[in-house]
């Protein structure tokens, strides 16, 4: 006979959980595993909501498996480490992302690109080596091998810091890969929400001119003065478009609605790289000749291999780079999710789970 969720595993454990498709979550009891040899075991003060977290309590890409405890920006302070572990210690900030498992011999994980494994776990609603479901972090505790523990310096405000885990990376990740992380650039950021806001902040960071693309005017003060953008592009004005035409080296495209991407294009430098980090529900349509007439490439990304998310973590806060955020009791977190849906929310919300969530123990 099956176990339930709570007599799974010998650590008792609470958390938010969906039941099905509707996606409204409520209280749910569970366990998490031992503490083993490189395990790493810490109390969630802290978890984001990401749009992600969105989509898969309501089963918008078809994976999910419920019940479904969500979150992988988790962030909290560690309360027991395995006898192997050498990474940190009790007491320590950490955190965990998206992944909490690869296969850790692909040539990916041989490269520190553990995202890109073909066996990758993701940190909720996938699949765990002893055939359990993992859980994320909308949840009392957590527990993870050390290399997917990752480190928060001190001085960083760790409810702020801790969007980083996803959208942070989303974007540090390819203004890295594809050669944007350089003072001079031309990027423009497609949509001012969750991801659009940090990477702004990024590549600013990186010494890039930056322009803010949205099709809603009233983004424009928010991106110029709040943010620190060069410029604004409304992508509803035909002149504003066209006087911008070939001008930009890159652009991180973070919609996550159906939309066309040939204005876009046309936006590109002759070589320039358009990065999709959205996942809209539908494909979106791909035109060809555009690229083959100015070599330009539409490129995606995920978040980023363990070593590159520590970079970017002691990278923001070397300047000072966190999310804008609003933080909120676990309770609310269903009409959170209902504000997410309309792009309510000024940047990330984040769930106070340290004050709000009554732990189970």
């Amino acid at each position: 006979m099956a176990k339930t969720p709570e007599e799974e595993h010998p650590i008792k454990a609470v958390g938010w959980a969906a039941r099905d498709s509707s996606g409204v979550l409520s209280p749910f009891k569970f366990s998490r595993r031992a503490t083993g040899e490189k395990d790493v075991r810490f109390k969630v003060l802290y978890c984001g909501i990401c749009h992600s977290d969105l989509h898969m309590v309501k089963n918008e890409w078809g994976t999910s498996i419920y019940p479904l405890v969500p979150g992988h920006e988790i962030v909290g302070e560690v309360t027991e480490v395995g006898s192997g572990v050498k990474k940190v210690k009790v007491g320590d900030k950490v955190g965990v992302g998206c992944v909490v498992g690869a296969c850790h011999s692909c040539e990916n994980c041989n490269n520190d690109l553990e995202v890109y494994c073909p066996k990758m776990i993701l940190s909720y609603g996938a699949c765990y080596y002893d055939g359990t479901v993992t859980y994320g972090g909308y949840s009392d505790t957590m527990v993870a091998d050390e290399r997917y523990i990752l480190r928060f310096p001190e001085n960083m405000p760790l409810d702020a810091a801790t969007p980083l885990l996803c959208a942070g990376i989303t974007v540090y990740s390819p203004l890295k890969y594809y050669g944007l992380a350089e003072p001079g650039k031309h990027i423009g950021v497609v949509g001012l929400g969750g991801l659009g806001h940090v990477g702004v902040k990024f590549a600013k960071a990186f010494g890039a001119k930056v322009t803010v693309i949205s099709a809603s005017s009233s983004k424009k003060d928010e991106a110029l003065e709040h943010l620190g953008a060069d410029s604004f592009l409304l992508s509803s004005n035909q002149e504003q478009l066209e006087a911008s035409l070939g001008t930009f080296d890159g652009i991180l495209d973070t919609v996550s609605a159906v939309h066309s991407i040939l204005p876009l294009i046309g936006l590109l430098k002759s070589h320039g790289k358009l990065i999709t980090l959205g996942a809209p529900e539908k494909p979106l349509e791909l035109p060809v000749f555009p690229l083959l007439t100015g070599r330009k490439m539409v490129a995606g990304s995920a978040t980023g291999g363990m070593k590159e998310i520590q970079e970017m973590i002691d990278f923001a806060a070397e300047h000072n780079i966190t999310a804008d955020i609003e933080v909120i009791p676990i309770d609310y977190v269903n009409k959170a999710m209902e504000r997410l849906a309309k792009g309510d929310v000024r940047y990330r919300f984040v769930i106070d789970i340290g004050n709000s969530l009554a732990s189970s123990n």
